[in-house]
């Protein structure tokens, strides 16, 4: 008889610092996620677009022509119900789109499972 692996949720972790990025993502994936990393917004939301994540973190300062916060609102026009994590060393210039959450740097571990635990 076969056993069907637990479905998994699936977090894109989008953070031009690899040290942030890796460490982002070791908490999700011990936290029982899934995860797709990415340097950039562009790859990102592709990402978004093919794999329909529960969770996106992002970083508002990005490599690319698309920041954090374009990435944030388009994550929510494609799911109303994806959970939207804004990380950066200072607040956003504009708002954020409804249900988003901004954490300033540097983002604790503690801080990050409490909000995911939510």
């Amino acid at each position: 008889m076969a056993y069907a692996r637990p479905i998994r949720q699936i977090a894109i972790v989008v953070e031009d610092d690899t040290i942030q990025r890796d460490m982002i993502a070791l908490l999700l994936e011990e936290g029982h996620f899934d995860v797709i990393q990415c340097e950039d917004a562009e790859t990102a939301a592709l990402a978004i677009k093919m794999r329909h994540p529960s969770l996106v973190v992002t970083d508002i300062k990005l490599m690319g022509k698309m920041d954090g916060v374009e990435l944030a609102r388009l994550a929510v026009d494609c799911d109303p119900g994806v959970r939207v994590m804004v990380i950066s060393g200072r607040p956003p210039d504009s708002a954020l789109p409804e249900g988003v959450k901004f954490f300033e740097k540097p983002v604790y571990p503690p801080m990050l499972l409490r909000e995911l635990a939510s």
